[in-house]
């Protein structure tokens, strides 16, 4: 099943973000690669492709886990939430309807 994974960014979360994504970025790619992630992207904090100094305000990624459990556990297991670039993450079911 499809789960929505929402991390809301602590303020002035950049710098944390920065050093943290690389290793973000490769668990993301391993999902990819295992054909588990449905779409994944950060926030921008203003209408910016790139924000740059204002930063994010959170992250959304939509993957296949085995259960909601499987999900919360990668999700607390993200670098972004180790480097404290997280306030809060949020895991729920998704049902994807479109595009079809």
């Amino acid at each position: 099943m499809l789960y929505a994974i929402t991390g809301a960014d602590i303020a002035d979360s950049l710098s944390r973000r920065l050093d943290a994504r690389p290793a973000h970025l490769a668990r993301l790619q391993a999902l990819q690669g295992e054909g588990r992630l449905l779409l994944a992207g950060p926030f921008p904090a203003v209408d910016a492709v790139d924000p740059g100094a204002a930063g994010f305000t959170g992250s959304l990624i939509v993957a296949e886990f085995t259960s909601l459990e499987a999900a919360q556990a990668w999700a607390e297991a993200d670098p972004y939430v180790a480097a404290g670039v997280y306030s809060s993450v949020s895991v729920q079911p998704f049902k994807k309807v479109f595009p079809a």
